[in-house]
């Protein structure tokens, strides 16, 4: 009855989560350190603010008149914010979407035929595993180096292209390592798209959170054969709910024109992004400057509290991010998988252990994006555990 992709896309159990289960259905307290949910956390958007901004909304939208690309006034709203870091984004090259999930579900579907290959980095986000699938495209990995930083191995990288090769993903800030892709490797990751003519999806949803000075490096589309930069308010203003996200197609002038008309009929066909969220987008980009700076100064302080505990821990070790608000915790001596559980039953701290993110053993990942007073509670309790762990 069912097709041999619905076959594939029953989650699979674990322990892991089977303890959290039974934690949370016996009323026992459970302490979510991997929740990257802003909400959760005390993040949220200005409630009066986003009221009064959705109202007025509202009101401008009582006649439906859809644009396959978004409305253009929420594109313009896009291309501003990218001119004021400096990046000259035409609104006729903004395409509107319910978030990045979906961003990646076009591209793939725009760039790659079934049993095409899209490079993607390792270790990596689950979710790309489950878009692949419906999009019947393979995701072939290149390494992070956690010797080197994470940084990018160039030369695994090429060796993976193949005549089957369609992009390149770069992720960065990138989850859940918090690497930061520098200028030198940037430049070299387009020059190896340039020269095997690949597309490259540069996805930008956690780039509002730079752990240290500076600004965020990013693609230069003038230089690469066709470029695509993701992002969204999900993470940019804690409004996940909202479902706004955009795509930007920048690159050779003639790529540029063909994926845009390709990417209007895709939208066209679902019109997805609610249009009351599309008319919003302007005042929450106006209004919500000061809650970004205000979120990212929390981040930060989140890392250094974080960072005053985890050091003091002899059982780990771990490449202090650049950006976002995941950090990947290299266990000494210890196995991931009994480190998770032994965390979740004897204080109910919940981890992912690296093998979810297909990492080499063993890892812990940790999302230091939390209260305070949770930080203060539960990373001594975390510690304790990893110290008393057997070798």
């Amino acid at each position: 009855m069912f097709s041999k992709i619905a076959a594939k896309l029953h989650g699979r159990p674990n322990e892991l989560y089977r303890i959290r289960d039974e934690r949370i259905q016996g009323g026992r307290q459970l302490h979510d350190l991997i929740s990257g949910n802003f909400n959760e956390h005390g993040f949220l958007f200005p409630q009066d603010s986003l009221e009064e901004i959705l109202l007025e909304a509202s009101r401008r939208c009582r006649v439906y008149s859809p644009d396959s690309f978004g409305q253009r006034s929420a594109r313009e709203a896009v291309s501003v914010y990218y001119r004021d870091s400096g990046r000259a984004i035409d609104p006729g090259s903004v395409l509107i979407t319910p978030g990045s999930s979906l961003s990646y579900w076009y591209c793939f579907r725009l760039l790659a035929d079934e049993g095409d290959e899209i490079l993607c980095p390792c270790p990596s986000y689950p979710l790309f595993d489950y878009i692949a699938l419906l999009c019947g495209v393979r995701l072939i990995s290149y390494r992070l180096e956690e010797s080197e930083g994470w940084r990018i191995d160039f030369e695994r990288l090429e060796n993976s292209i193949s005549t089957k090769t369609r992009a390149i993903v770069l992720i960065s800030p990138h989850n859940p390592t918090g690497h930061v892709a520098t200028e030198h490797e940037i430049g070299i990751l387009s020059e190896i798209a340039s020269r095997h003519d690949l597309a490259v999806l540069s996805d930008e949803v956690f780039s509002e959170f730079l752990i240290g000075p500076g600004s965020l490096p990013r693609p230069d589309g003038s230089a690469l054969p066709l470029l695509f930069t993701l992002n969204g308010f999900s993470k940019m203003f804690a409004l996940p709910g909202l479902k706004f996200g955009w795509v930007t197609v920048t690159g050779s002038p003639a790529r540029v024109r063909g994926a845009l008309r390709a990417l209007e009929m895709i939208s066209d066909t679902f019109l997805p992004v609610n249009e009351i969220v599309q008319a919003a987008a302007p005042e929450i980009f106006r209004r919500g400057r000061p809650v970004r700076q205000e979120f990212a100064r929390r981040i930060r302080a989140c890392w250094k509290a974080s960072d005053e505990h985890l050091r003091t821990c002899r059982r780990l070790r771990y490449v202090p991010p650049g950006g976002g608000f995941y950090v990947t915790l290299s266990l000494n001596e210890a196995d991931e998988e009994k480190a998770a559980e032994s965390a979740l039953l004897q204080h109910g701290l919940l981890l992912h252990p690296g093998y979810f993110y297909d990492m080499d053993p063993d890892h812990l990942i940790l999302s230091f994006v939390q209260r305070p007073e949770t930080l203060e509670s539960c990373l001594p309790r975390l510690i304790s555990t990893l110290e008393r762990l057997p070798p």
